[in-house]
């Protein structure tokens, strides 16, 4: 039995919804992105259904840093943009069980988008994702990526679940 299916049978019971730390291995049986576009390191502070805080540890050897830029390595927008979007997904998957594992999320929209501020090599990115609605398999979030506590990106976004 792994931990979240030991929350998730505490959560069943009415004690708690909350799980502490999601590994990289859980967030791969979750989700299907894979390196180079597995965004996100691991998950901390998962309230079923409701929260999740996504860790992306940024280093000098992500691929993407070759082309943008060499000279002044930046994270792409875009890049944290879908880092917000795995973590919630994998939040999704998490809330709903096994059935759901590996299913493909795919983006319905995207608002409000605003980057404040480069992210860059040595950088931890904490994504912190709150489900603002859900209907049926559309699942509606509020994203905030965060570098030392300081707002980098955010967006509110919008993604059904598929088989």
């Amino acid at each position: 039995m792994t931990d979240v299916d030991q929350e998730r049978e505490t959560q069943d019971a009415g004690a708690t919804t909350r799980i502490e730390t999601v590994d990289i291995m859980r967030i791969m049986e979750a989700i299907p992105h894979r390196y180079p576009f597995l965004l996100i390191d691991r998950m901390v502070d998962v309230e079923l259904g409701q929260s999740a805080v996504g860790v992306k540890n940024v280093s000098v050897n992500e691929p993407f840093f070759q082309g943008h830029f060499p000279a002044r390595p930046v994270m792409p927008g875009v890049l944290l943009i879908e880092a917000m979007a795995q973590t919630a997904a994998t939040l999704v998957v998490l809330t709903l069980g096994a059935a759901f594992e590996g299913k493909l999320v795919y983006f319905m929209t995207i608002e409000g988008a605003k980057f404040r501020r480069p992210v860059g090599p040595g950088d931890q990115v904490r994504i912190h994702v709150e489900k603002e609605r859900q209907r049926a398999n559309v699942w509606k979030f509020r994203g905030v990526a965060r570098v030392e506590g300081v707002s980098v990106a955010e967006a509110t976004f919008s993604a059904m679940i598929m088989d």
